[in-house]
């Protein structure tokens, strides 16, 4: 075997398949019907069938029950816990003892700007903290005023 010379290089056997290429004749071997079958919509130019179009079988979306409600109001927080206000003043990372969603997101904390923050109480909190966000828990309102730190709601009207 000749030795392995930028001129004599060959793509691995397998690793590169042709295209199919579809109603380009009969040498093809996908001539004639171009792989659409024979006959019914699916064969004629110009179909689509509706997403969860199950070929006159009852759709999934209809044979599976529902149950209960789903409230178009609810509002989707984004959770930190008192724990992690902590673990951030230890490390030095909250400036002042000001902790707001703006802060959260540049540090990591919290991925997006738009969607409301809602501190929850797990965990001990000692640090003396400002925190404004748009939801409290009781216990964390708790924790919080308890270290000496004050906790501001912020109005939950945010779209951006």
């Amino acid at each position: 075997m000749a030795k392995d010379i930028l001129s004599n290089l060959t793509p691995a056997r397998g690793s590169r398949k042709k295209r199919k290429r579809i109603g380009r004749g009969q040498g093809s071997g996908h001539g004639g019907t171009a792989t659409r079958g024979h006959k019914g919509a699916g064969s004629r130019s110009g179909t689509r069938y509706v997403a969860g179009f199950e070929g006159g079988q009852m759709p999934l979306v209809r044979r599976v029950p529902k149950r209960g409600f789903t409230s178009p109001f609810r509002i989707e927080y984004q959770v930190v816990n008192v724990e992690t206000l902590e673990r951030l003043a230890t490390d030095g990372k909250v400036q002042d003892g000001l902790v707001n969603p703006e802060i959260l997101v540049k540090i990591g904390v919290v991925k997006k700007k738009s969607v409301p923050v809602k501190i929850l109480g797990n965990g001990e909190l000692k640090a003396k903290l400002n925190v404004s966000a748009h939801a409290f828990s009781k216990s964390a309102l708790a924790k919080i005023e308890t270290a000496g730190g004050k906790a501001q709601t912020i109005s939950s009207s945010v779209k951006e």
